[in-house]
């Protein structure tokens, strides 16, 4: 029951992560925008993330496609590595 509810917990703070870097990334097509206290909030929380990514995976031109990298990868761990951890443990216990 309480391995039910962390995996839930886990999984949609995952899934606001994701939005929240969905939104982060729309926002370098405004002007200004994450300079704005909330950008500069998404910034802090999603930049670690992104910069590991960006280490890999060059733009191309003035195209970054690392933020979809990001991205995918952590709707797989979310939707793949959270339930087999989860379908590990709930067999341990």
């Amino acid at each position: 029951m309480i391995l039910q509810q962390i995996f839930q917990l886990l999984s949609t703070a995952m899934l606001i992560y994701g939005y929240l870097l969905i939104i982060y990334i729309f926002m370098s097509w405004f002007p200004g925008a994450r300079e704005s206290s909330f950008g500069i909030f998404l910034g802090r929380i999603s930049e670690p993330y992104l910069e590991v990514f960006r280490r890999f995976i060059p733009p191309l031109g003035m195209i970054d496609f690392s933020p979809i990298v990001a991205i995918l990868i952590l709707n797989f761990a979310r939707t793949y590595g959270l339930s087999a951890l989860f379908s590990f443990l709930y067999q341990m216990f």
